[in-house]
């Protein structure tokens, strides 16, 4: 429209006109849109979070934006998302009750913190084709991630191991919930969990949605880090999925926990061991020696 009336003169041509000849309602000639100042740098900070964190969608971006000083609303981020064709993750499908093997129904969500811990073992390979193991732990309360235990191999005693450490820095939980693996299953383990107090829950065979928050963990760990990255070597993969492990539990927002992260200051263990416990370690400990 400008460009018309500057060529033909302003004098000769009015914008009544000009907007008549060109099919034009005059009302598109009144405001200028404006693009907010700080726009432009909004959208590269967006870009750069969805980088870092490749399979965070926009609410989750939204919620890391606030923590830097950004006063940003989740329906403006989704339309910058958009317009810079990024992905937006769809929506998972709900998750059932889990069941004790009495029959017993419980409630996904525990009463609180060290009420109910998850474990369970994920494998993986280094890229000369070598297989490895993770030993991942959770508290299902604060969804905090207390250890990914990573070897080539791992075994009930070193489900002991791992178990004896995290109850001496952190303290003991009221239940422990697993699969059915011989790791978990060994007389040993559970003997020892028994004599520390220790309730231990099993799943039904084949039903791996009963232990459902570990096993979206895990699925997480994977999408994000593991099948995304090849590991030249055993301590390249300690050293990345530590670093995972650490930025789930101090970044990663939850939104059933009011988009919150599960430690954000990032402080896991605290509790001391009780005396029954650091008893039943020493006995652990020396029947594993023998």
């Amino acid at each position: 429209m400008n460009f018309v009336r500057d060529s033909l003169g302003h004098d000769q041509v009015s914008e009544r006109r000009a907007c008549r000849v060109l099919g034009q309602s005059r009302s598109t000639q009144r405001r200028q849109p404006v693009v907010p100042s700080e726009e432009p740098r909004l959208v590269r900070e967006i870009i750069d979070l969805a980088s870092q964190y490749g399979r965070y969608g926009y609410r989750r971006v939204t919620e890391l934006l606030r923590r830097r000083g950004w006063k940003v609303n989740h329906k403006r981020v989704e339309r910058l998302w958009r317009q810079e064709g990024l992905k937006v993750p769809q929506k998972q499908p709900k998750r059932r009750r889990l069941w004790f093997n009495d029959g017993s129904c419980v409630r996904l969500r525990p009463r609180h913190r060290d009420h109910v811990w998850s474990y369970d073992f994920v494998h993986c390979r280094t890229h000369d084709g070598r297989a490895f193991r993770m030993l991942t732990v959770l508290d299902v309360y604060s969804r905090g991630c207390l250890c990914i235990d990573v070897e080539r191999r791992l075994n009930s005693d070193s489900v002991l191991e791992r178990l004896s450490d995290l109850f001496v820095h952190r303290g003991v939980p009221d239940h422990i919930r697993s699969d059915n693996g011989p790791e978990f299953t060994a007389e040993r383990v559970r003997d020892w969990l028994r004599r520390v107090e220790v309730k231990t829950l099993f799943i039904e065979p084949g039903s791996p949605w009963e232990n459902g928050y570990i096993e979206s963990f895990n699925g997480k760990l994977r999408d994000e880090l593991l099948n995304g990255e090849i590991f030249d070597t055993l301590w390249e993969a300690k050293v990345l999925i530590e670093r995972w492990r650490r930025d789930y539990n101090s970044i990663r927002t939850h939104s059933s926990l009011g988009s919150r992260a599960p430690v954000p200051d990032a402080k896991l263990f605290c509790s001391p061991a009780s005396a029954p416990l650091q008893q039943a370690s020493r006995t652990a400990m020396k029947t594993t020696e023998h």
